[in-house]
């Protein structure tokens, strides 16, 4: 009879992962960026528990959309007020912050209670190719159509 072993917090040792947007589809990147967060790459995943890895996203803002995405996906949102709801097409909020768009992909991706916040708080975007964790040494990870590829 086998025997299931369950991983206790403290247990889950967290990597440091690079991972480069230029020129990657934003939906198929989101999905593979947030398999990492939660930890699914690993055979000590546990869908109750936080056992994913930091990633950090750089060249967020040169990634691809696919098909008519660019011209007609809109964001929306509400102050609370009587006709405070905002539009903002993803053609302009890829202008004022790129980094927001993937962000918001990712995070539309991760469970929807504190679990799922506090896999988001592990996620680092930057704009351009510079980002300032060095000192955490990160690996840099490429995704191919299947997944992970190292």
């Amino acid at each position: 009879m086998r025997q299931t072993t369950i991983t206790k917090p403290a247990e889950v040792n967290r990597q440091w992962y690079v991972v480069d947007a230029e020129g990657q589809t934003l939906g198929r990147l989101a999905t593979e960026v947030a398999k990492v967060l939660r930890g699914k790459h690993k055979p000590t995943y546990q869908p109750d528990m936080d056992a994913g890895d930091y990633v950090i996203v750089i060249n967020a803002d040169k990634f691809v959309l696919s098909g008519k995405k660019m011209d007609q996906k809109t964001y929306f949102s509400h102050s609370g007020y009587m006709g405070g709801e905002k539009i903002t097409p993803i053609r302009t909020m890829m202008v004022k912050k790129p980094t927001e768009v993937f962000s918001r992909a990712v995070k539309g991706m991760l469970p929807k209670n504190a679990l799922g916040r506090s896999m988001f708080k592990k996620l680092h975007v930057y704009a351009g190719s510079e980002h300032n964790n060095h000192a955490q040494q990160p690996t840099e990870i490429k995704f191919d159509k299947k997944g992970i590829a190292r």
